[in-house]
């Protein structure tokens, strides 16, 4: 009787151990699979925030070709270009120009908008020459009326990267003359603005079928037609800042270089606008530039 109770007792102690037992590896089971869980959690989680480490770099990257790069200009900025004085662009002259407006030829009709004469712009915002072309545009429109809702830009990354003015959505105001600036494409060589077929038609013409950056058409008196009046390589890394802090200073290489063209520019837009207004046309530099111009 003894012996079969202490039978009895040992059989049921080895249960209960091989059940602790089990009960322990199916403990540590468990505890293995979360471990492994939080491994396989981890790495996920490791390979999640690489790809989005490497997509915010290639974001950053991109960023220096990227249209997010236009913004309005600063009023400082236009205020220094719009506000050059007659004084330094009288020592400026012509300065560094190194390719002149062109005559029309070929019978053109006036190119005409809203009942006045029209100037036509057609650059793209990647353009190292037109970063450079915008400055003395955008000094040369100030003398004839009001230009507006001014942007910044740089060239593109690989065309200089060259800190400009942009023309895209500005406006301008003036009793003299009808300002058109078409900004064709972005700084990724994207569409931006479509020409209008005339418009089309008329910078292929003058460009005979070259249709080069940038395209400035006089009221069809003269024309700058995708050729590179001026060195862009001048503005150099430069700011908006730094370079509109330079322009009324005849000394300055960079305003030698913008208020050379902006002195073209103008005589151009006085040979359009019948000399008006004659307070900015029949100064002895602008005459003098217009007759060299028109022969």
């Amino acid at each position: 009787m003894g012996r079969q109770s202490n039978k009895k007792r040992r059989a049921a102690s080895a249960q209960t151990a091989r059940e602790k037992a089990a009960a322990a590896r199916a403990i540590q089971q468990r505890e293995e699979q979360r471990r492994r869980a939080i491994r396989i959690l981890a790495a996920v989680v490791v390979v999640v925030l690489v790809g989005a480490g490497i997509a915010f770099a290639v974001l950053n990257h991109n960023s220096g070709s990227n249209i997010s790069d236009r913004a309005a200009a600063s009023p400082s900025v236009v205020k220094a270009v719009t506000s050059v004085s007659d004084a330094t662009l009288r020592k400026i002259d012509d300065g560094h120009v190194a390719t002149l407006p062109v005559a029309v030829t070929g019978n053109e009709p006036p190119l005409t908008a809203k009942g006045k004469p029209e100037l036509l712009y057609i650059g793209a915002e990647f353009c190292p020459y037109c970063a450079v072309e915008r400055w003395s545009l955008a000094e040369a429109l100030s003398k004839f009326g009001t230009l507006s809702k001014v942007g910044e830009v740089h060239s593109a990354v690989d065309d200089g990267n060259y800190a400009s003015l942009d023309f895209y959505k500005s406006a301008y105001t003036s009793k003299y003359l009808t300002f058109t600036p078409v900004e064709a494409e972005d700084r990724n060589q994207k569409a931006l603005q479509k020409p209008s077929s005339a418009q089309n038609a008329l910078w292929s013409k003058l460009s005979n079928g070259g249709e080069g950056f940038p395209f400035i058409d006089f009221g069809n008196k003269l024309d700058l037609a995708g050729n590179a009046p001026l060195d862009p390589t001048v503005l150099g890394t430069s700011t908006q800042q730094q370079i509109a802090s330079q322009l009324d200073d005849p000394s300055s290489k960079i305003a030698q270089t913008i208020g050379g063209g902006a002195n073209d520019d103008i005589a151009s837009i006085c040979a359009m606008t019948n000399n008006q207004p004659a307070t900015v046309c029949n100064t002895p530099t602008i005459s003098a530039l217009e007759t060299k111009l028109t022969g």
